[in-house]
């Protein structure tokens, strides 16, 4: 499932070509993907200019011109495709299946500078959705989440606050999407580490040093991911094919039994199963 820095790079490679642009005609090829596309669906995109492409924890919301969104989740192999066209960061787009034969919903876009833009989204395994709300509607998938970790609405404090209480492990208070959105697995490994903070840890015992060092350690290992391009895995991939760059600088994540990387540390990386998810860390240097 492509994490937070995956999301965002897609976002920054389709926004040259979608935003401003009117949206003439929408084609879907099957009436769902994960789940079936909300009535009025065609009708409620054609007709409106995308205003703003953003991101929300995992999603991708275009906003439209009328006030609605457009949010869509790519699952395990969704991409989305712009046909004929060069992106401007091409290497942090996932091409998808560019043969059209899992192509699920084609946009046709007029574009102010661009001209006529077709936008294809491929998923072959069918795990992404879409879903179309009206202005002002509620969002059960976006309005109960946390800040975004790369917002200036994550702090020290505000975590803090949020850890007080907080008996279970840090990792999976993390995790929890109400607390900070988007947070992935990978991510929540590489920055508790980054912290040297153990992921068995209850989450209330952090003290405020160490929640500084956490939260800057959030920020800066998913800015460094989103500037490689993401951590690509399996189905998510760079354009050309291959697999991102970031996740040959994981630290910990998928190295267990290898050296710690930290200097001077001599411990070795450790895989545990926390809420059913892989953990690694280092037990000798994460307190």
């Amino acid at each position: 499932m492509p994490e937070l820095p995956e999301v965002e790079t897609v976002r920054r490679g389709l926004a040259p070509y979608i935003e401003g642009a009117r949206i003439e005609a929408v084609t879907l090829n099957r009436p769902d993907l994960r789940f079936p596309f909300p009535e009025g669906f065609v009708s409620g995109l054609e007709g409106h200019t995308i205003t703003h492409l953003g991101r929300r924890a995992k999603y991708l919301i275009a906003t439209l011109s009328n006030g609605g969104a457009w949010l869509s989740h790519l699952g395990m192999t969704g991409a989305f495709l712009v046909a004929d066209q060069l992106l401007e960061e091409a290497s942090r787009l996932n091409p998808g299946d560019s043969s059209g034969k899992h192509v699920h919903v084609r946009v046709h876009l007029v574009h102010p500078a661009r001209g006529r833009v077709t936008l294809s989204y491929s998923d072959p395994r069918r795990f992404g959705f879409m879903d179309l709300f009206a202005p002002g509607a509620a969002n059960p998938f976006t309005d109960s989440l946390g800040p975004e970790p790369l917002g200036n609405d994550l702090s020290a404090p505000y975590l803090a606050e949020r850890l007080r209480a907080r008996k279970g492990p840090i990792k999976t208070a993390l995790l929890d999407q109400r607390v900070i959105a988007g947070l992935g697995n990978i991510y929540v490994c590489e920055a508790l580490h980054m912290s040297g903070i153990d992921p068995r840890r209850a989450g209330g015992t952090l003290d405020g040093g160490e929640i500084e060092e956490l939260v800057a350690a959030i920020r800066q290992v998913l800015a460094a991911a989103i500037a490689a391009g993401g951590s690509t895995l399996k189905d998510f991939a760079r354009a050309d094919g291959q697999p991102g760059y970031f996740q040959h600088s994981f630290a910990v994540y998928g190295h267990e039994g290898d050296p710690c990387p930290r200097p001077g540390c001599g411990g070795t990386i450790k895989r545990i199963v926390q809420a059913g998810r892989s953990t690694f860390f280092c037990p000798t240097c994460q307190r």
